[in-house]
């Protein structure tokens, strides 16, 4: 429709098959409102960063820093609360036997956030706004409503990690409900701080960061973990005498670092950087540097969940619930009734983690600990804030003032939160921290098929489209994911001994199943498996045409909003 106005955007002609043209990434453009707007419409986007021009080298440290920001706000979700559980947890019940199984899904993470950074630089919209332009009423509803799950089960650890850090700073003094309610208003206060510069807020994030690194690399230092082990435990991708337990607890380190809503975080995160979409040269250079910027940015998330792992790993691994009853006996610790006298294997959560550092240690190490998590808390809670703000927006177009759409999400992840955190007690959230794990490992395909299927369309990416070899892996990376975190569900479901959680599992799984299935042929025939590529030829009379099939017409999308 455009193809006369566009067609200067890019350097080559687009590619055509059997007389049909392709649409072209560059007309992908952010959805027009219906009615005109006196104020900008904004979150996170008041202001974009500039990019320094005029800099011949290959590699530029000025642009490096102009880019950094969104990589270090999407590695605090490898750093939230649940993760942390996930690290002391791996620690407590196999040592350093499962340091590889982190860094391999810290590298998958990588690999996936890459095509959410490439998706928002080429287009300009986020995986939210694509799935909406994209995808059908019914389904596209759906979709949003299985994020927004993975959105407030991921709230709901934060927030209440966040609370049990202040319980622990107060010496109980606070209690839960009270943690949430204060978490809450902090986060509304340092959600403006971008109306100060967005450089100031990533600045924020960053210092939040730099508080989890302190903290749990005080704890490192403080324990002296035995290093042979944990450079054996982390590259030797083996796990001597490990049975059930352990097997579940990779699992979960898997399903505990790649979170569905930060894929849709990151390809929006980009977005507030000056870049000339219609310049390919400066799309890929934006690529590399984002991709730079990410791989550091990880690599620090990395070495800080290595310190967790590594602490419960030489500490607490293999003891007993007595042997820490008698440590908190000797230290006149308040909470040894949470240790019976038994020679049960130590469990441990966030709120036990801390008290035995402090029993052991000292309450240095349990205050020091508590900080940490609640840096964890309360940056991973305002970068969730921003996912909901992202994905309501997008799925849904809305063009509500700023703080109506804060005050929106916020509720609807907020007050799940808040009745848990009235009714439940601090010391029992254990079993409630798994189910919301299961939760958030349900709603993985509706990030990662998404995510997949529109960076391998040559109508969205163009020559930026994920090759043959991206998209094999791609497709591998993903299944694999997903199957580690179905066998996860499975083993929750299974361990529930309820024959109507049985009958009902089974029926939401048939639904479930079939909604992924209709995400994953959409996939496959964007990965070129042409044999499935049928509704082309009947619905359209297209031979093999799969981004037509796919992809409805961006800007006659547009006009008709």
């Amino acid at each position: 429709m455009k193809a006369e106005q566009d067609g200067d955007l890019l350097e080559e002609d687009s590619p055509q098959d059997n007389g049909v043209q392709t649409n072209q990434y560059s007309s992908i453009s952010p959805p027009a409102s219906p009615v005109a707007q006196d104020e900008p419409f904004s979150t996170y986007f008041e202001e974009k960063v500039h990019i320094p021009e005029n800099v011949s080298q290959v590699f530029s440290f000025r642009k490096l820093w102009a880019f950094t920001g969104p990589g270090f706000l999407m590695s605090i979700a490898y750093l939230d609360p649940g993760n942390i559980e996930s690290d002391l947890q791996s620690g407590a019940k196999a040592g350093f036997k499962l340091l590889w199984v982190l860094l391999g899904a810290t590298i998958i993470g990588l690999l996936l956030q890459r095509l959410a950074a490439r998706l928002g630089v080429v287009t300009g919209m986020h995986l939210a706004e694509v799935c909406n332009r994209q995808y059908p009423t019914v389904p596209r509803i759906i979709l949003w409503l299985m994020v927004e799950l993975a959105i407030i089960g991921s709230d709901m650890q934060e927030v209440i990690g966040c609370a049990i850090a202040l319980n622990l700073l107060s010496v109980g003094r606070i209690p839960l409900w009270a943690g949430v309610l204060i978490t809450i208003t902090d986060t509304f206060v340092f959600l403006f701080l971008d109306k100060y510069g967005l450089r100031k807020l990533e600045a924020f994030f960053g210092f939040l960061i730099t508080v989890m690194a302190i903290s749990f690399g005080y704890e490192y230092v403080l324990v002296k973990p035995n290093q042979a082990e944990l450079l054996k435990g982390m590259f030797l991708p083996y796990c001597a005498g490990c049975g059930p337990l352990q097997l579940e607890q990779a699992v979960g380190i898997v399903g505990a670092v790649i979170m569905p809503h930060n894929i849709y975080l990151h390809s929006a995160l980009v977005k507030s950087r000056e870049i000339d979409r219609k310049n390919k040269k400066e799309v890929k250079e934006a690529n590399k540097y984002f991709f730079i910027e990410s791989t550091i940015a990880l690599f620090i998330s990395f070495l800080i969940n290595v310190f967790v792992v590594a602490v419960f790993a030489q500490a607490f691994y293999n003891k007993t619930n007595a042997d820490v009853n008698e440590s908190c006996n000797k230290t006149g610790s308040p909470h040894t009734d949470l240790f019976p006298l038994n020679n049960k294997t130590l469990e441990v959560d966030i709120y036990k983690g801390g008290v035995v550092l402090g029993c052991v240690f000292g309450p240095a190490a349990l205050y020091i600990w508590a900080i940490g998590i609640l840096a964890a808390g309360q940056s991973s809670t305002m970068t969730g804030t921003y996912s909901g703000q992202f994905v309501m927006e997008g799925f849904l177009n809305l063009r509500w003032s700023r703080f109506a759409r804060v005050l929106l999400t916020r509720s609807i992840a907020i007050t799940p939160t808040l009745l848990v955190a009235i009714f439940q007690d601090v010391q029992h959230l254990t079993g409630m921290n798994d189910f919301l794990n299961v939760l958030q490992s349900m709603q993985l395909p509706f990030a990662l098929i998404p995510i997949l299927t529109f960076t391998s369309l040559t109508s969205i990416m163009n020559d930026f489209a994920n090759g043959l070899v991206w998209k094999i892996s791609g497709g591998i990376v993903i299944l694999v994911v997903c199957a580690i975190n179905m066998y996860f569900v499975v083993v929750y479901v299974t361990a529930l001994n309820s024959v109507l959680l049985y009958v009902l599992a089974a029926l939401l799984s048939v639904a479930y199943l079939c909604f992924v299935g209709y995400l994953a042929w959409h996939c496959l025939v964007a990965l070129g498996v042409s044999c499935l590529d049928f509704g082309s030829r009947t619905q359209l009379g297209l031979s093999r045409h799969t981004d037509i099939y796919l992809l409805s017409d961006m800007d006659s999308d547009t006009q008709e909003r």
